[in-house]
């Protein structure tokens, strides 16, 4: 039998609970998901990879199923290297359907049938995102109910 590999990818910058209660949600559906890291040398981070591998290391240290990860290059390649079938994504609301809905349609094509498994997201979590808690972050905000508690960063509580 096939091992049910999904790869979740993204910048992780920072991971936030909704993308915590995102792959906790998947677990039962997966053997294994691979959190991975995208690496872009074009973006500007906050937080260096070294920093987001490691918060992600111990956000999920007691999940077995779990595994992190980074790659550059095409999505699609990584998952075909990895032996995963299967693209796990998030949805907070209908733009984020309509971008991630072309995405998965080239992935497919790209990575000869991979498939893009959609997660709505909790109502709880539907309002955050990476780029609105770094904002927080940058403007010396109280971000800590946006973040694992495995997330320390320097002056949040």
């Amino acid at each position: 039998m096939n091992k049910k590999i999904a790869v979740f990818p993204g910048s992780f910058d920072p991971i936030t609970v909704g993308h915590v209660d995102l792959v906790k949600r998947a677990i039962p559906l997966f053997d294994q998901i691979i959190v991975a890291v995208g690496i872009n040398s074009q973006k500007k981070y906050l937080f260096n990879l070294e920093q987001r591998m490691q918060w992600l290391e111990d956000v999920f240290a007691s999940e077995d199923k779990v595994v992190v990860d980074s790659f550059q290059g095409l999505t699609a390649y990584f998952c075909q290297e990895k032996g995963a079938n299967y693209l796990l994504r998030g949805l907070r609301n209908g733009s984020d359907f309509d971008y991630e809905k072309t995405i998965s349609q080239m992935n497919n094509i790209v990575g000869n049938g991979l498939e893009t498994i959609f997660l709505i997201s909790a109502p709880a979590y539907s309002h955050i995102s990476s780029t609105i808690v770094r904002e927080v972050i940058k403007g010396n905000g109280e971000a800590a109910a946006f973040l694992p508690p495995e997330v320390k960063i320097e002056g949040i509580g």
